[in-house]
Formats: C-alpha cells, sequence, structure tokens
C-alpha cells in the first residue's frame, strides 16, 4: 500500500510535473507510488518499446515503490466509466493518503480527461455494494501539478523546495531521450534549459534555488507554521 499515487496521463509527465517532490517524498520515509494511463505512443522518435525502456529507467532513478500503466488509449483518452472503474480499483488497492492529479486546466485533451478521471475515481473507490476490487477506501486529498501545454501564469497553493532534489529530477527527464533530446534542438534555449529555467523561478519565488508548484481544490489545513518557508 502506498502514501502518495501520482497519476500521470503519460510516462514522463511525473517526472516532468513533479520528478523533485517524488523523490522527497522518498527521502521522508513515504512510500510512492506512479500510475501512468497510457503508454504515450506514437510520437516521432518512440516506440511502445523505448517508452518502457526508458520509463524503467526513470522509475529506478527516482526509487518508486511501485509503478504501473493502466493501458488506456493515447491521444484519445477519456474519463470514461470503464476506465473511472480501473483506476477506481487501482486505488482502492493501493490505498494512497494523498493522490496527484495533472493540473485543470491545458491544452492537451489527455491531461484534461486525466483529471477528470482522477476526480471520478476518487468518489467511486470509496463505493459498497461493487465489483470493483479491494474494499472500500477514500484517499484524503487530491493535489494537482503543473505539467501544462499552455503559457500560464498559474498561482500555485505552495511551491515546494527541490533544491537537493532538482538533480536527480532532472536525471530522470533525461531518460526519456526519445521525448526531449532526439530530434530536438541542443542550442539555449533547449528543453531541457527551459525546465531549468523553470525550477529556478518558481524556487525564486520562495527563497531557495528550485522549486515546484502544486495547488489544491480544496482549502489546505497546518498544524503548524513551522514548515513553512
Amino acid at each position: 500500500m502506498l502514501d502518495i499515487l501520482v497519476i500521470a496521463p503519460h510516462p514522463d509527465d511525473a517526472e516532468l510535473g513533479m520528478g523533485g517532490a517524488i523523490v522527497k517524498f522518498k527521502s521522508e520515509g513515504l512510500r510512492v507510488g506512479v500510475l501512468d494511463l497510457t503508454d504515450g505512443e506514437p510520437t516521432p522518435h518512440g516506440s511502445p518499446e523505448i517508452r518502457a525502456v526508458e520509463t524503467a529507467a526513470a522509475t529506478e532513478i527516482l526509487g518508486l515503490d511501485w509503478r504501473d500503466n493502466l493501458g488506456l488509449p493515447n491521444r484519445s483518452l477519456e474519463p470514461t466509466l470503464d476506465a473511472r472503474s480501473q483506476l477506481a480499483g487501482v486505488i482502492r488497492q493501493q490505498r494512497p493518503r494523498w493522490l496527484f492529479a495533472p493540473y485543470w486546466e491545458d491544452a492537451h485533451p489527455d491531461h484534461l480527461a486525466a483529471t477528470q478521471l482522477v476526480d471520478a475515481a476518487r468518489f467511486w473507490a470509496k463505493l459498497s455494494k461493487t465489483d470493483m476490487p479491494g474494499e472500500p477506501f477514500h484517499p484524503e486529498r487530491i493535489y494537482n501539478y503543473y505539467c501544462v501545454h499552455l503559457k500560464l501564469a498559474p498561482q500555485p497553493a505552495f511551491v515546494l523546495d527541490i533544491s537537493s532534489q532538482w538533480s536527480q529530477k532532472l536525471a530522470s527527464i533525461k531518460c526519456y531521450e526519445s521525448q526531449f533530446i532526439t530530434g530536438r534542438p541542443t542550442e539555449p534555449r533547449s528543453f531541457l534549459d527551459n525546465l531549468h529555467h523553470e525550477a529556478a523561478y518558481w524556487g525564486k519565488t520562495i527563497g531557495v534555488q528550485y522549486g515546484e508548484p502544486f495547488t489544491c481544490r480544496e482549502p489546505l489545513g497546518l498544524t503548524s507554521m513551522m514548515g513553512l518557508v
């Protein structure tokens, strides 16, 4: 069973949106898993076999406790009743305290569908008198990470300091060579350069070197101010 389950529309979205947070959570003794909803293919330089190898390499770098793929269709992901049931079944079996899902505003239809699917599956996971596997379970909260295809200026609920985890996050992203290195410009500013600038920007907003932004539809509660940067 997991403390945290990250739901990603495609392999690499979890690494891009919150790879640093995953490494930090692991260093704090939490059990973290990632569920990729699709295999992310087709892409210009990838294949299902290539993506599987890349995902395995990134998984090892992040030190994940569990990772799986729901096998839903890439490019046509929809929050159908069947997909909702499949995801709710995973939630019931893994029983994570917290879910992490993509931000709900995006240009990529798969990302939008993934967020809707997570919201619905969280509710369904607590239902009784159902043929879904596992026992009824309701994760405490859904947090949303940013891995968007829009030029947004988000106002996150909080920014997590990932200064010590940045190098591992970057290494996990570089595992996806078919997506972020092959066929992409290498001159500044490259895709990886932009990732660095974004992480540095969010770090600057909280007075550290690197950061990752997150938000939540529900209010966040504190038991102490001591955890604030």
